[in-house]
């Protein structure tokens, strides 16, 4: 799963991006009727709102701020939908084929089994300490930061519907790499940035893209 992810805010990838999501409507919406400000850097949380890439009306790709967490009938959260399921189930069919975005982050965290999930502060600004770790290296139970080696941006991919007027995303998990696996036995999709407006084109099939997803990753202990 993925509950919890970081956003460097002095990363230049993510400038544009701000920039259009504070320049919406649903920039002052969310903070008028739910009280929520848009988070552009730091730990982000489930129920947090963040600036999110999707497609306008007009079909062109553009930011706009989204909370995450799409809300069942009962108003309950989700935070993950599963890509292998996505499309079949009738819960998240319609978003899965028309409804498509991209959550950016510099990275995600995960909790290897056997820790507690309480928070803790992040390793900021400290791309170069991400390593990959050795593969007969026994890693401690923990929480830990991961992104794609090579990469300090993680594009991770989402489905998003609007109820009430106000955009909620899920991010979509997958089956993890046998490196991931070592963590947790999921891990989000994510793809590399050449894919981002095929992802959030309402045209294309995403099934497609799911074998251009990025599991090749990098990661260390966060405290």
């Amino acid at each position: 799963m993925c509950t919890r992810f970081f956003i460097e805010q002095n990363e230049p990838a993510f400038q544009s991006i701000f920039q259009k999501a504070e320049k919406t409507a649903l920039y002052d919406t969310f903070r008028n009727r739910l009280g929520h400000m848009v988070k552009t850097e730091g730990e982000i949380f489930p129920t947090d709102v963040v600036p999110v890439i999707a497609s306008n009306r007009s079909g062109n790709p553009s930011a706009f701020p989204m909370c995450w967490g799409i809300r069942m009938a009962d108003g309950t959260p989700l935070f993950n939908a599963r890509s292998e399921t996505a499309g079949v189930k009738p819960f998240f069919k319609e978003d899965w084929e028309r409804r498509r975005c991209i959550v950016p982050a510099s990275y995600y965290f995960e909790w290897k089994r056997g820790s507690k999930t309480a928070s803790g502060s992040a390793i900021a600004g400290q791309n170069s300490l991400f390593q990959p770790a050795s593969s007969s290296e026994t890693l401690a139970p923990g929480k830990y930061a991961i992104q794609p080696d090579g990469a300090s941006v993680t594009w991770l991919c989402g489905i998003y519907r609007i109820e009430d007027g106000l955009p909620y995303f899920a991010i979509l998990t997958r089956d993890p790499s046998d490196e991931m696996r070592r963590i947790h036995d999921r891990m989000p999709v994510i793809l590399p940035q050449g894919k981002i407006n095929e992802w959030i084109n309402p045209a294309t099939d995403p099934f497609s893209l799911l074998s251009y997803t990025l599991t090749d990753m990098v990661f260390d202990r966060a405290e």
